[in-house]
């Protein structure tokens, strides 16, 4: 068998990730959620475009969009920038295209151009029994982030209300909190299992909206910037304002962020204090597989003020399966006494832990992350 120099230095690099952190085997989250897509009767929300807006979801979401940036920034005490003093362009999803001068009709108006393609694995840092609450940043610094998902049957076009959206992201300096796992921060530091800062849950609105006040996550070892969503369709609320431990998820995916913008806020504090090497939206290999075809898995987003410090307000529609109901193995579970790992989480894969995906090359345009030289169309004997 034959792989170029760069599947077989991208084959060394899943070994060596999943290998050095066995609490994130990036390699069987790539396969499974090939596996998925490979199967997956949508994987976007294009068809629904036209319904939504005949429906008047579209108006509906330009009106929403645009009180709640404008409650923030009043919040905040955040005044806009006179309109001479930036040119308003169109936002391509590349680049910072948006201002806060833009207009609300424009800004917020996309449905199909905002898309989350689903997934089949919870990752290896998800926490079941979080609270249901809107405010997730506890003690965590870092930049604001308000955030607006909307929830799509992608059958109907219909949003699906009254389910209930979980989310869970890493801190400025790319750790979770509430799991203990090698390349998760400090691994002696076992209080870390009880924490709760950037997990939450919410139930969607007749418009199918949840929303999440939160801080923009920081980049950990192997993978860009993002953020884990959960979707619980049959999920029943417990008297303690959980989910309880035994259920089940319709949807889970991964929101992401321009390139752009996660360089800016990297710059900042306490971002410019994370040691881990930084992986870039290209070279993020689930990035890549989750952007295939008309899917676009990166958020739109509107800074609050002149700058990424005074915060942003971010915006995702994505579509569900509402007849897809999978049982939810998690890392930890989390209750009155605080975080228990699961001795026996569901996470590994072909190979065993830490094996790379059969049958796994590079997607075009991908390029190893830092630290792992490689010499182009050198070809490599397996």
């Amino acid at each position: 068998m034959h792989f170029t120099k760069a599947a077989a230095t991208g084959l060394a690099v899943l070994v060596g990730l999943a290998s050095a952190h066995p609490g994130h085997d990036v390699a069987q989250e790539a396969a499974e959620r090939r596996e998925f897509l490979a199967n997956a009767k949508r994987t976007d929300l294009s068809h629904c475009a036209e319904k939504l807006r005949a429906r008047g979801i579209e108006a509906k979401n330009i009106a929403r969009r645009k009180a709640q940036v404008e409650e923030a920034r009043r919040k905040r005490n955040i005044k806009k920038r006179d309109i001479g003093d930036v040119l308003a362009k169109s936002h391509n999803k590349t680049s910072l295209g948006y201002t806060p001068n833009t207009d609300s009709a424009t800004l917020f108006a996309g449905i199909n151009s905002c898309i989350l393609s689903p997934e089949v694995t919870q990752g290896p840092y998800y926490v079941a029994g979080e609270y249901v609450r809107e405010n997730l940043i506890e003690d965590q610094e870092g930049v604001e982030l308000l955030v607006d998902y909307q929830v799509i049957d992608v059958d109907t076009c219909d949003p699906v209300p009254n389910v209930y959206l979980e989310a869970w992201a890493c801190n400025a300096t790319g750790v979770y909190g509430g799991v203990i796992a090698g390349g998760n921060g400090d691994t002696a530091d076992a209080s870390n299992i009880h924490n709760t800062w950037l997990r939450g849950i919410q139930p969607t609105d007749e418009d199918g909206v949840a929303r999440f006040q939160t801080i923009f996550p920081g980049h950990y070892t192997g993978r860009t910037a993002h953020i884990h969503i959960m979707v619980h369709t049959n999920a029943t609320l417990q008297p303690n304002q959980t989910l309880g431990h035994d259920n089940y998820a319709s949807h889970i995916g991964q929101a992401y962020f321009d390139q752009d913008l996660i360089t800016a806020v990297e710059q900042t504090a306490p971002y410019n204090t994370n040691r881990q090497p930084l992986t870039t939206n290209a070279q993020d290999f689930l990035l890549a597989q989750g952007s295939a075809g008309a899917v676009d898995p990166v958020m739109e987003y509107t800074l609050l003020g002149d700058s990424v410090e005074d915060g942003l307000f971010a915006w995702l529609s994505f579509g569900i399966d509402t007849s897809v109901s999978n049982k939810i193995n998690p890392a930890v579970y989390l209750g009155e006494e605080g975080g228990v790992a699961n001795p026996n989480p569901g996470f590994g894969g072909p190979g065993g832990p830490g094996g790379p995906p059969g049958g796994w090359t590079p997607p075009p345009g991908w390029t190893p992350p830092p630290g792992f030289p490689l010499e182009e169309n050198e070809e490599v004997e397996a």
